[in-house]
């Protein structure tokens, strides 16, 4: 599956650069989704120490306390130029 993350890399302000197993890679801004008032278990990334523990695991990007992020949304963002 392209869409499966091969790397992540956590930036400032709450935005990663991934890149996915077939070369695909860019920078996706997550702020809003942290910062919702509806963001569910992505409220505790707004620790940006929390955050900034972003890795891949099984093509995902994930963080500790069995966080995960469903990659095939950041691969569209990403493949149609809105970074």
């Amino acid at each position: 599956m392209p869409w499966r993350v091969a790397t992540v890399e956590a930036l400032p302000d709450f935005r990663l650069h991934v890149r996915f197993v077939d070369g695909t890679e860019g920078t996706v801004d997550l702020t809003a989704l942290v910062h919702s008032p509806s963001a569910g278990v992505f409220a505790s990334l707004a620790d940006s120490a929390l955050f900034a523990q972003a890795f891949v695991e099984h093509g995902a990007v994930t963080w500790p306390g069995e966080i995960d992020l469903a990659p095939d949304a950041m691969y569209a963002e990403i493949k149609k130029g809105v970074q």
